[in-house]
């Protein structure tokens, strides 16, 4: 399992959100760099954001979820066609876990264990 994992529930169902893309980026000197992208699973987690082969940083990320898509796919209008997560990464030995509470009209997130 990677350093960097991520769990989305859809809180408007009361079940983990399926199927919702998911880009994390690393923040360089000039731009953003892609670490790594997937699909969250039927249980709504995305647990290899991190290839096997990324040398883990310490620094700022960026977890962008299409919730677009994912409303879109489930037939439901929403606000928020994507949620960027920013957070930074100070110890790149420990594990860090972003999780996304989302519905069609809001969200929230937390550092989760």
């Amino acid at each position: 399992m990677s350093r960097i994992t991520t769990h989305v529930l859809d809180t408007s169902l009361g079940r983990p959100a399926a199927g919702v893309d998911v880009v994390l980026e690393y923040k360089g000197l000039d731009d953003w760099e892609e670490v790594g992208r997937g699909t969250t699973d039927k249980d709504g987690r995305f647990s290899d954001l991190v290839p096997a082969d990324w040398a883990n940083r310490a620094g700022t990320y960026q977890l962008t979820f299409n919730t677009g898509g994912y409303f879109e796919k489930t037939h439901r209008q929403n606000f928020y066609p994507t949620v960027p997560i920013i957070f930074e990464v100070v110890n790149q030995d420990e594990h860090h876990h972003v999780p996304l509470l989302l519905s069609p009209f809001g969200y929230s997130t937390y550092r989760g264990s």
